[in-house]
């Protein structure tokens, strides 16, 4: 071993020190031999040579799959290497055009072509019949909506006496298949159904009162109550618990209904104190919400509304001299605003990005005003479609446009022999090929297919 050798070597080094002269009895060829061992020795002791070794010491080896780490490959395995992007999005970047440069325009259109064309397709099978218009209400309809069931047509609207009517197509419920009640004391402003809770149907009144119709209970519950003019409202969660309220003077209210009694979590001054007119919350990003207020449509983001201060605004849509009836986020991605202007224009907007300016894409000249000036005509989305939205045209024949973002003309409903007036209050079915228009004398007219 190193140790024997080593000890060896210092008893031949004692020897050759105790013996200088030589070793009595040993042959010349005996010494001569210790003499190199001694040498040898001294050369090994000078480079430190048993030192290192020692310090060295033995390797102690420690197993790869107790440390949970990968084994390398075998002797003459070939190792393969995959190459591969980052994960998540990528942008769409030509390689063979400049950095800036955007795709064309002509690209969207062209992949949305065939999509449109059928889409275009089940517009033009949507008809109305005789018994697809009935008188629901007295007095002028003010907000109607669709019921998202599918078996059978499905409608609620308000008029502007406080009167919430159901009307199911082809029944025989009380007169023309129309129910009548009436929740409120003055005008509904603003009816939606539930997403989450099919039996629930909420309406706004501007008697300040807020209320759900609750099918399975038979009753309208008090969701909220003002002493101030309540003017529209939104789902602020996907749940449809949480309300962004908003208040004819330009404030909002966070009402939550899970919340017992009839009051508000808390209520928030906007940037600017004008008349508010419509709030439209982002479907995807829920803290997201677009208000008309007069000549402004400006996004908030509930999360920094301000109790004591004016809120600030995290996007402004600008171009407008005159006031905005309304405005609304897409419904599938809130990519887009929709607009609706005194000032005879629809315009939408890029909200892909909530930039402090919202890029405007489109502006469609269309005549706003009615024979009433108490009554507006706003443009509204497909709730089935990104690009698409309709709105009432008040010149005769009247008739319910269609419109492409672009700003193409895709279809227009006319009814010549039944529609008499113009049909102001415009909802698409969110599944079905279902539209429906409403007039200032209580009827609705139904075009499906």
């Amino acid at each position: 071993s190193r140790k024997d050798v080593e000890n060896s070597a210092v008893e031949c080094t004692s020897v050759s020190i105790t013996n200088p002269g030589g070793h009595a009895g040993l042959s010349s060829y005996e010494l001569e031999r210790l003499e190199n061992i001694r040498q040898n020795q001294a050369f090994l002791s000078s480079i430190n040579l048993f030192q290192t070794a020692i310090e060295k010491g033995v390797t102690v080896r420690k197993s790869l799959r107790l440390q949970s780490l990968t084994l390398p490959p075998k002797p003459g395995e070939r190792q393969l290497y995959r190459l591969v992007k980052p994960p998540g999005p990528l942008l769409m970047k030509p390689v063979n055009m400049e950095d800036e440069a955007k795709l064309p325009s002509q690209l969207l259109e062209l992949f949305s072509e065939l999509d449109l064309k059928e889409y275009c397709s089940a517009l033009k099978n949507m008809t109305k019949t005789e018994n697809r218009v009935a008188k629901v209400l007295k007095k002028r309809l003010v907000t109607a909506a669709f019921h998202p069931c599918t078996s059978s047509l499905l409608m609620a609207t308000g008029n502007t006496l406080g009167n919430v009517a159901l009307w199911k197509l082809d029944s025989d419920w009380g007169n023309d298949g129309v129910l009548r009640f009436e929740p409120h004391a003055l005008a509904v402003a603003c009816i939606a159904f539930s997403r989450a809770h099919p039996t629930h149907l909420l309406s706004l009144s501007r008697d300040g009162s807020l209320r759900c119709m609750d099918v399975q209970k038979a009753v309208f519950d008090d969701v909220y109550d003002s002493e101030e003019q309540l003017r529209t409202f939104d789902f602020l969660s996907h749940d449809c618990t949480s309300l962004v309220v908003g208040h004819f003077n330009g404030k909002v209210a966070i009402v939550d209904r899970r919340t017992p009694g009839n009051s508000h979590e808390s209520i928030h001054s906007l940037k600017y104190t004008h008349s508010l007119l419509c709030v439209s919350v982002h479907p995807l990003q829920k803290q997201y919400f677009a208000v008309a207020e007069n000549k402004y449509v400006n996004i908030y983001d509930s999360r920094y509304l301000k109790k004591k201060k004016k809120s600030k605004t995290v996007s402004r849509l600008h171009g407008y001299s005159l006031s905005i009836h309304s405005a609304y986020f897409s419904p599938r991605t809130g990519n887009r605003v929709l607009t609706s202007c005194n000032d005879g224009y629809i315009r939408i907007y890029d909200t892909s990005a909530v930039t402090k300016k919202a890029p405007l894409l489109t502006s469609i000249k269309h005549k706003m005003q009615t024979a009433s000036y108490k009554i507006k005509v706003s443009a509204v989305w497909d709730p089935k479609r990104e690009d698409c939205f309709v709105v009432g045209s008040t010149p005769k024949p009247h008739s319910v446009k269609v419109f492409h973002e672009s700003g193409k003309l895709l279809h227009s409903f006319v009814d010549r022999d039944n529609v008499t007036s113009e049909l102001y209050v415009t909802a698409l079915h969110p599944t079905r090929n279902a539209l429906l228009g409403g007039n200032g004398s209580g009827q609705l007219h139904v075009f499906s297919d």
